[in-house]
């Protein structure tokens, strides 16, 4: 699955991960593979994602809008 993570700025992250946990509106959620469509909002917190290889990371976000779809996870933050 692929997950990107985009600000006004730069590139957070872009790559392979295995989950993502993200801080939805409506409570934290975390996203596998084949997971359902999706479009949420998300509120000030930390996106946490396992790469592929097993590492486990995290970046603190404002807030956003995630969108999942085909095992992809666009999340586009502030």
């Amino acid at each position: 699955m692929t997950l990107k993570i985009i600000s006004a700025q730069e590139i957070l992250y872009s790559g392979r991960v295995a989950s993502a946990t993200l801080p939805g509106s409506m409570g934290e959620f975390t996203v596998l593979r084949n997971h359902a469509t999706l479009l949420a909002t998300l509120v000030p917190g930390f996106i946490r994602y396992k790469t592929e290889s097993g590492e486990e990371l995290s970046c603190e976000v404002g807030g956003g809008i995630a969108d999942i779809d085909n095992n992809v996870i666009s999340v586009c933050v502030y």
